[in-house]
């Protein structure tokens, strides 16, 4: 008897427990727009971060194939509380990342 009402103590703890942290970010935008040739991608959380991308089919800078060059930023703020802000390309030559924080050549 004394192990059912354990048990039953138990399962009520359990059920009753929060199921989410709320510590976690929450998404209060998320958009994305998606074809054959192109897409576009973007969303936004309740502690500052955020991300948007768009890509598309094009000419590579030679001419001679078509590649899928994708661009975009993102944004949060750093432990100190120094604001990052990260924009990018994509495309035949690579991630070219660009930002006030990172360190240049």
């Amino acid at each position: 008897m004394k192990f059912l009402i354990v048990f039953v103590a138990l399962f009520a703890l359990a059920v009753a427990a929060p199921i989410g942290d709320e510590s976690l970010a929450q998404v209060i935008r998320n958009e994305s727009d998606v074809g054959p040739e192109s897409h576009s991608a973007s969303y936004e959380t309740n502690n500052g971060i955020s991300a948007s991308e768009s890509g598309k089919l094009r000419a590579s800078n030679n001419q001679e194939e078509t590649i899928y060059a994708v661009q975009g930023q993102y944004s949060y703020t750093a432990p100190d509380g120094t604001p990052i802000l990260v924009r990018w390309i994509a495309d035949e030559n690579g991630f070219q990342p660009e930002g006030a924080h990172l360190p240049t050549v």
